[in-house]
């Protein structure tokens, strides 16, 4: 009776490709995160993405979480050689090394911007003075940045962040409902559109 409730539901056509991805869809994706821990996770994990499909992603996610410490952010930011070699040997997660030094280095420059900002939350949010931006859909295809992800992309780049080109930075304020992108006719759009207006 539940899936049968579920299967009727109308959600953006690209989460329908498997089960996790419904789930993710259904759960996470477009949902405002303001947990400093789970904004670095979640830009560990798209990083991770890059040139792959979210899919192989979703399916070693729980691997990159216990890989990474939970993403610790004090932790990985102290990650040594030893701790990266043990990581490119873990077959769970995706073994790319310039992604692996990324996060580890990103986790540092995390940390700085906690000294300045308060926290990572205020500092990414504060690109949107705190409020989701509601995307227009297009009539034709979807976007794949905007000029505010260029602009975090460009002051993260400037930050020492690494692996944060726009494209990555797009999917990541998408993820952490920076940006709201869910199709109009999808029941996520108007869940989140109630949720923030509570």
């Amino acid at each position: 009776m539940e899936n049968e409730k579920r299967i009727k539901k109308q959600r953006c056509t690209w989460s329908e490709s498997s089960e996790s991805m419904v789930h993710y869809h259904d759960t996470y994706w477009g949902l405002p995160v303001h947990d400093d821990q789970e904004l670095f996770a979640k830009l560990s994990l798209d990083l991770m993405q890059a040139g792959l499909s979210w899919q192989t992603v979703l399916n070693k996610t729980e691997a990159f979480y216990v890989a990474f410490d939970d993403f610790e952010i004090g932790k990985v930011a102290q990650y040594d050689d030893l701790k990266f070699a043990e990581l490119i040997e873990n077959v769970g997660i995706i073994r790319n090394k310039m992604k692996i030094r990324a996060i580890i280095n990103n986790a540092s420059r995390v940390q700085e911007i906690q000294q300045t900002f308060g926290s990572f939350d205020d500092y990414i949010w504060q690109f949107v003075t705190g409020q989701t931006v509601v995307q227009q859909p297009l009539k034709n295809g979807f976007l794949t940045r905007n000029t505010l992800s260029d602009d975090l992309s460009k002051d993260l780049k400037k930050r020492g962040f690494k692996f944060v080109g726009t494209t990555i930075i797009f999917a990541y304020l998408q993820a952490i409902g920076v940006l709201d992108d869910h199709e109009e006719t999808c029941f996520r759009k108007s869940e989140l559109a109630q949720l923030r207006d509570k």
